[in-house]
């Protein structure tokens, strides 16, 4: 009875044998691509892998019966071999066949750039192989199709087979997405992609033109600034999706992974040196400052490293990376709690930003999987980053509006209680309305007083220095007599401004202006501030030798002063003076005076300044 139910349960062993037997058969039988749709088929369940640590087998080894039967096929969740940051060669076998009756060109595509050096061996159709060696750190023509990835046809006749080999090496965090298109689907997939990046390039465009339009206009460094760090970003980008020129620079490919890790390190160094400016960490967070002009200094040597040893460095500049995007995020926010305004906006357009280069750096880690947000992370915080600028500049504009509306209301409530004023002081008895208009004669004298006065340093303004030059031209043309004027100004003092801020430039104008005012003794001389860190002296009935000696004695008075000057090469606050005298003529307009000591002024300024110059 036992031998009996044992015979009866033979068959039925063998039988689920023979299934598990063919259904191990078919995970590792060949691909079948005659019928594809318009997505493509990813192929991390249909490939066969070997590591090749000593990077030295070839082709002819690894279609060997003995070398190739240690290719593992392995179920990846994800859709790209993620292997990390390895310094291994990597091999793929695909066997792929069109079971239709006609025959097929299928494209099969390694969906990453930055790979250092792809090789795809595809069966020619008589019975050898058909190379192409290709890859980011090898120039561009030896692609088998002209794309940013690496993109290999495949060409199969009617029920064929064949075996596809592909040898992958990087520099650098290595991450192979293998996919199978359609000619068709492909060629619309194409279009679609250089579309959406042919659209960040036109905002970083925009962005670049209109920020250096308002660098030239403005001549504020951090337009400057942030000029270099879009250029530098939008060429980093540009390197890491493979859509660089097909050029050299010092013997390296321009889509290499050196020069893709530089553009990197000099992207997050403008981007570092435009935070600084933007958020003022210079006075808000001196040490923290210190500290980020050592990153700045890091990246900008760090091409040179690069040069020498990425494979070595290329982990430890991705940490790098992520470290430099959670310290300037915590900038950001101590800088928002010191209730920063560009604070506020720093954290919301860069956050994405760096929320966009920290998914891009995870994926090349392989933490996180491979998808339209962590492939064109960078791309897609870059943009949004530029447009919550614009929304910033927007915003900017609106507070200006205000504060004018709000000043002009003032006004007008200035203007009605002086209105107020006057109807009551009408309705008072005469006598208090003759002692209000004595009284306002006298605020009216007062108030004309300031308008000729400089409100920051108290000598006389450019209003009431046009007026005296105006009349003193006429009397030096009745009288024959000649007339000087000098034209001062404060060297490298926008330098002093940026370095000790606007207090302490307003005292240093302050100085200046009463050693000026000191220095001029005569009743008949006037000394004014005629803008900015420029002031000007009007010399009546004085000859040109007379006049270059008192300039020289107001050099010497400023220089006496001794103010700390750290961005001068003087080491103190200097003037440069430009000085001419001649005699009034009725043919010329009193600015021609004005014109020659402005052009003295500037070749005093061209001789290295701290000097007088006669015109």
């Amino acid at each position: 009875m036992k031998a009996h139910r044992r015979l009866r349960f033979s068959p039925w062993l063998l039988l689920s044998l023979l299934l598990l037997s063919l259904s191990t058969r078919a995970d590792v039988g060949y691909l079948d691509v005659a019928q594809l749709g318009t997505q493509p088929l990813s192929l991390t369940t249909h490939v066969g892998m070997l590591e090749d640590a000593a990077r030295g087998l070839t082709l002819e080894d690894v279609s060997s019966r003995e070398v190739s039967e240690r290719f593992r096929f392995e179920r990846v969740e994800s859709s790209s071999f993620a292997l990390g940051f390895t310094r291994s060669a990597y091999w793929f076998r695909l066997d792929v066949g069109n079971a239709s009756d006609q025959s097929v060109t299928r494209l099969l595509v390694v969906d990453n750039p930055r790979i250092s050096l792809v090789d795809a061996y595809v069966p020619d159709g008589q019975g050898g192989y058909r190379a192409w060696f290709t890859g980011a750190d090898r120039p561009q023509s030896g692609k088998a199709y002209d794309n940013r990835n690496f993109v290999f046809p495949l060409h199969l006749a009617a029920h064929s087979q064949q075996e596809v080999y592909l040898r992958v090496e990087s520099s650098i965090g290595l991450l192979v997405p293998l996919q199978i298109w359609s000619v068709q689907a492909f060629h619309a997939y194409e279009r679609e992609d250089y579309m959406a990046r042919a659209g960040y390039m036109g905002i970083a465009i925009a962005m670049i033109l209109f920020n250096l339009m308002l660098f030239i206009a403005l001549r504020e460094r951090i337009y400057l600034l942030y000029v270099t760090f879009v250029l530098c970003a939008v060429c980093a980008l540009t390197i890491k999706n493979g859509m660089a020129p097909d050029w050299t620079l010092f013997g390296l490919p321009l889509n290499s992974n050196v020069v893709y890790y530089s553009g990197a390190s000099l992207a997050l160094s403008g981007m570092l040196l435009f935070m600084r400016s933007m958020l003022q960490t210079t006075r808000l967070l001196p040490r923290v400052d210190r500290g980020l002009l050592a990153l700045v200094v890091l990246y900008l040597v760090s091409p040179l490293i690069y040069a020498v040893a990425l494979p070595e460095v290329s982990r430890v500049a991705i940490f790098v990376y992520l470290l430099t995007a959670f310290v300037m995020m915590g900038v950001g926010l101590a800088c928002a709690l010191k209730r920063q305004r560009s604070a506020y906006f720093f954290l919301a357009a860069f956050g994405l930003l760096i929320l966009g280069g920290a998914t891009t750096t995870l994926r090349a880690l392989g933490i996180l999987p491979t998808n339209a947000f962590t492939e064109d992370g960078l791309q897609i915080g870059s943009s949004l980053e530029m447009l919550l600028l614009a929304f910033a500049l927007a915003d900017r504009i609106n507070v200006m509006r205000q504060e004018k509306l709000q000043a002009q209301a003032r006004l007008l409530q200035t203007q009605e209680q002086l209105v107020e004023t006057l109807q009551r002081s009408e309705r008072e008895l005469e006598q208090r309305v003759v002692q209000r208009t004595e009284e306002l004669q006298v605020l009216n004298s007062r108030l004309e007083t300031l308008s000729l006065t400089d409100a920051l340093t108290g000598i006389a303004n450019r209003r009431h220095f046009d007026e005296v030059l105006a009349k003193e031209w006429k009397r030096a043309q009745r009288m024959g007599e000649p007339l000087a004027l000098a034209v001062v100004d404060v060297d490298w003092f926008k330098a002093y401004n940026d370095h000790y801020g606007h207090l302490a430039g307003d005292s240093c104008l302050q100085q200046v202006a009463q050693t000026l005012a000191s220095a001029i003794s005569r009743s008949s001389d006037l000394v004014a501030r005629y803008g900015g860190e420029e002031f000007v002296f009007l010399a009546p009935t004085t000859s040109l030798a007379n006049a270059q000696g008192m300039a020289e004695k107001l050099v010497q008075s400023v220089a006496a002063l001794a103010l700390p000057h750290l961005r001068s090469p003087l080491g103190h606050v200097s003037i440069s003076i430009g000085v001419t005298a001649m005699q009034a003529d009725a043919k010329l307009p009193p600015q021609t005076l004005l014109q020659r000591a402005d052009s003295a002024l500037y070749r005093a300024k061209a001789l290295g300044r701290n000097c007088v110059e006669v015109g």
